[in-house]
């Protein structure tokens, strides 16, 4: 049997209470980028999915090209 000097854990709702508030106390000491910043990055970051689309674009199409000619020369 459990000693009864235990203290009994807070309710699930308490503990989700304590969370959130350190949760927030916690966003209120981030530093955030400035507009400009996050549009540099963003700028950034669609160019090198954009050049990573035509890689292997190009790839994937020039695979196909020698598959076709590969299984072209088995007829």
């Amino acid at each position: 049997m459990k000693a009864k000097t235990a203290e009994k854990k807070p309710n699930i709702f308490v503990r989700m209470g304590r969370k959130l508030k350190e949760v927030f106390s916690e966003l209120k000491k981030v530093t955030w980028p400035s507009f400009g910043k996050v549009i540099k990055s963003t700028g950034i970051v669609i160019t090198v999915i954009v050049i990573f689309l035509v890689v292997f674009t190009a790839v994937n199409y020039g695979l196909g090209e020698l598959l076709k000619l590969i299984t072209s020369l088995g007829k």
